[in-house]
């Protein structure tokens, strides 16, 4: 018979008691040193069996404090000065029980002194063995397990948060800080020195050996991007904590390699919690293009708020199993429907509405590639991103959604291609079918380039970089908005929750950056430079603008209560004669002429300037 192995519960009990009774040995111990000292080293005989009967009353006293401000949940080894604040409180209500104590049970012979200078040395003998045991336990784990010597790039203040998070790490040994402060230069912190500037990064490292530099400082800050400068020739390894949003992901315990994103400094969007969790939590939720990018984060987002049903539309078997398996993992408790369907079929689109009733819809479905929209695949943009929308906007008024939300693009604002024109019409679409159904609230959302997306030059140029280059820019001038993934998706979601029908909301993209840029980055990313990976420019492709507008010329923009968006208002109002449109799209055949086409767009999009 195999002897029965101990429970955990009964470990921690254990080492409960134990810690229990180390602290009533302390509380004692200070009792008497509290009467000691205040009898100059030398208690009076006549006092010993008063300073006997009162020890077991003040130990208990203190048992009782510190058990209700349950200091004995702390593990010794991690103790920190929130636990010792904790400590703290817990010695003061032991005082106070224990003076309480002594005045209804009448000793009048104890001291006052006595009770003021019991809960100071109960404290600081706590306190010694809690911070003893800490500092043991950290010496043995250095000696056991010295760690890979780590710089840290930052300020003071940013090194001093690092070096918090890096504490229960066994993987890493800070051995230097690089700060951009020149007055902080000399200084240490946790003993650890600032041994120099950001600019001295290849220099430090050869001298502590360090071929791995963790970046303190703020995402998207200059320092960064000089680290990452100074930091190539020397073949480090940048990393960076893990941002808010991938905490909650298991493999997101620790420090990460530095990505592109981190350089760009993106602030956090600040999402209305409450109001998302009352419009999506419980709710049926649908989403088409739930395969892509956008699409994909989307349906990330909406599972964390809650859904009792999450329907996942997309043409793409293999995206859809992809997500199917991701989200079975991460919310086991949710209902997820995934479907492969496509949004140019209308009854196929109709029949997963109606069996399910949506609350809110988001429609991602689209064909966003620029030069591959924009010869021999012109008709199909036209399918798929003005017949693809009207059918999910007019499913989603039949079905009774409270909420359809468009995803568009800042190249529908004066379209010089395709894709971009398709898309405006799929705007006025969406504004047409408003005018149909007064229930449901319809809005568009436009923003720029996402980084990381599918068809987008971040995946292309890293593919380049692995291959050894050259990287292929169109253009040394060419610039675009970037925001991450997840911002965008969680600003979708945003919109989508204060949006009136028929509204076009506008994102703060920050700043256009130079793709060129964009390209050196990622090439000092891959510890390489401009020398071992050359640039070249092709000149621009067919529809492709140097710089893209959030705003068409007629536009301006109204603030919403949401810093990161703001409402488009047109001087004008356009609008579509959709069974127009339907009728001259199917009439156009497979394989309509590319002239007429572009002659039939420019008429129902005047702003679109493509060349003749």
């Amino acid at each position: 018979m195999t002897p029965k192995l101990p429970r955990l519960t009964d470990l921690r009990n254990s080492l409960n008691l134990v810690q229990l009774g180390l602290d009533a040995a302390m509380v004692l111990a200070a009792w008497w040193l509290a009467f000691w000292l205040r009898f100059n080293l030398d208690i009076p005989e006549t006092l010993l069996p008063l300073v006997w009967r009162t020890s077991a009353m003040a130990v208990a006293c203190f048992a009782l404090g510190l058990s209700l401000r349950r200091v004995y949940r702390q593990v010794w080894r991690f103790i920190g000065l929130p636990e010792l604040r904790q400590l703290g409180t817990g010695v003061l209500l032991g005082a106070l029980f224990t003076s309480a104590m002594v005045v209804m049970l009448r000793y009048s012979a104890v001291p006052r002194s006595v009770l003021v200078l019991h809960p100071l040395i109960a404290l600081t003998l706590l306190g010694a063995a809690r911070a003893g045991w800490r500092t043991l336990a950290e010496r043995q784990s250095a000696t056991a397990s010295p760690g890979r010597p780590l710089l840290i790039v930052g300020s003071l203040q940013d090194a001093s948060e690092a070096l918090g998070a890096l504490k229960s790490s066994l993987q890493w040994q800070p051995v230097g800080i690089l700060s951009p402060i020149a007055a902080e230069i000399g200084r240490s912190i946790q003993n650890v020195p600032v041994l120099g500037d950001t600019g001295s990064i290849a220099r430090v490292a050869q001298a502590t050996g360090a071929a791995t530099a963790l970046m303190a400082s703020p995402a998207g800050s200059a320092v960064r991007r000089e680290a990452l400068l100074h930091s190539t020739g020397a073949g480090l390894t940048l990393l960076t904590m893990p941002r808010a949003d991938e905490w909650m992901r298991p493999q997101s315990a620790g420090p990460r390699r530095i990505e592109l994103e981190d350089l760009l400094g993106r602030d956090a969007v600040h999402l209305d919690v409450a109001g998302l969790a009352d419009l999506l939590s419980g709710q049926t939720v649908l989403v088409t293009g739930a395969g892509g990018s956008i699409g994909s984060e989307l349906c990330r987002q909406i599972a964390r708020f809650g859904v009792a049903r999450l329907v996942c539309v997309d043409i793409s078997e293999f995206s859809v199993y992809k997500l199917e398996q991701e989200l079975r993992e991460a919310h086991p408790q949710m209902k997820g429907l995934y479907y492969t369907a496509n949004v140019r079929e209308p009854e196929r689109l109709a029949a997963i509405a109606l069996l399910h009733r949506p609350t809110v819809v988001f429609h991602a479905a689209a064909y966003k590639h620029v030069p591959l929209m924009e010869e021999l695949n012109e008709i199909e943009a036209l399918r798929t991103n003005i017949l693809g929308t009207l059918h999910s906007a007019r499913v989603a008024g039949q079905c009774g959604a409270r909420r359809f939300v468009f995803v568009s693009t800042d190249k529908a604002v004066n379209p010089t291609n395709i894709m971009g024109a398709s898309k405006r019409m799929a705007e006025l679409v969406v504004q047409g079918v408003s005018a149909l159904f007064p229930a449901t609230q319809y809005v568009s959302v436009r923003f720029g380039n996402v980084l990381g997306s599918s068809g987008s030059v971040v995946p292309l140029f890293t593919e380049q970089i692995a291959r050894g280059g050259p990287v292929t820019v169109t253009h040394p001038e060419i610039v675009r908005y970037f925001m991450t993934i997840p911002e965008a998706a969680q600003l979708v979601l945003q919109a989508g929750l204060m949006g009136r029908s028929g509204q076009i909301f506008v994102l703060d993209m920050g700043e256009p950056m130079k793709i060129v840029e964009l390209a050196r980055m990622l090439i000092r990313l891959s510890g390489k430079t401009e020398q071992d990976v050359p640039i070249t420019y092709t000149g621009l492709r067919p529809g492709e603008k140097l710089y893209e507008e959030l705003l068409a010329d007629d536009e301006t923009t109204e603030p919403t209560p949401h810093s990161k968006l703001r409402v488009a208002k047109t001087s004008g109002h356009q609008s579509l004669d959709i069974e127009a449109v339907v009728d001259w799209i199917t009439a156009a055949g497979p394989a309509p002429p590319s002239a007429l086409l572009r002659e039939w767009l420019r008429g129902q999009v005047p702003e679109y300037s493509a060349p003749r």
